[in-house]
């Protein structure tokens, strides 16, 4: 944001007007926009950030406060079409699992086969947002227990899986991960707010997900998947042309206009 703070010769504030903005208007325009889809697979994981400072560094004064310290952003994307469908940013816990899995079952048209790791928050969320109208399993990797140098910068070394069916009739051949973990990646080398080791981390949690926001308007409507050869968003049918960033600046000016009449 200083950057082009710089670049454009702009106050910093006004550069923090224009992200709110933008994340507002993409968060509103997908929430009306990604609607009765027909996927046929998803797969649900949660990446891990921080705001203002890591939990162990959170000042004696801010502990407790939910808009300090780690923050997650849960997110499901469509095996098929490389769609994020939903997502939220919040905490890891049993409340935010619900409210992510049920604005996710909103959204759907059919029956979907869904896909998680081990995390046991999505067991009590699916059963809750679906009961039986879905085919659900669970996949738990296997890490192997690194040695104290890698510990801190290397992920851990997976030496297995299990996978558990859950609810319905999963196909056992589509039980995976792999689409959510490489989005994963994708998130962290596209926002610069989940860069490791860096000072570029979220000083506010609302910026956060403003730029969350910003950025999955960005990658369903403007970006084309390498191996799809369009974008998600068209993909799937929600749009049939590809965006450009004109096209998203529309959006936040038309939102701005409603905001106002």
């Amino acid at each position: 944001m200083r950057a082009v703070s710089r670049l454009v010769d702009v106050s910093i504030n006004t550069v923090t007007k224009l992200l709110i903005d933008a994340g507002e208007a993409c968060s509103d325009y997908q929430n009306r926009a990604l609607r009765r889809l027909t996927c046929k697979r998803l797969q649900l994981d949660e990446i891990w950030d921080f705001v203002y400072a890591k939990q162990r560094n959170v000042p004696q004064s801010m502990k407790g406060r939910a808009d300090v310290g780690d923050i997650w952003t849960w997110t499901a994307i469509d095996a098929d079409t490389k769609l994020i469908v939903s997502w939220m940013v919040g905490d890891r816990g049993y409340e935010t699992a619900r409210r992510f899995v049920d604005d996710l079952s909103r959204r759907l048209k059919n029956r979907v086969q869904i896909t998680t790791d081990g995390h046991r928050a999505y067991l009590d969320a699916i059963d809750y947002a679906f009961a039986k109208d879905v085919d659900y399993a669970m996949l738990e990797k296997i890490y192997a227990t690194p040695v104290d140098a890698q510990s801190r910068y290397s992920p851990p070394q997976c030496i297995g899986a299990k996978r558990h069916t859950v609810i319905g009739n999963p196909d056992k051949k589509h039980i995976s991960t792999s689409f959510a973990e490489r989005q994963n990646l994708t998130m962290r080398m596209s926002i610069r707010r989940f860069t490791r080791l860096t000072n570029a981390f979220s000083k506010k949690a609302e910026n956060h997900a403003h730029a969350v926001s910003l950025h999955f308007m960005f990658y369903n409507f403007c970006r084309i998947h390498k191996s799809l050869r369009v974008t998600p968003a068209m993909a799937a049918g929600v749009t049939d042309r590809v965006w450009d960033v004109a096209d998203i600046v529309r959006v936040v000016d038309e939102f701005e206009m409603r905001e106002a009449a």
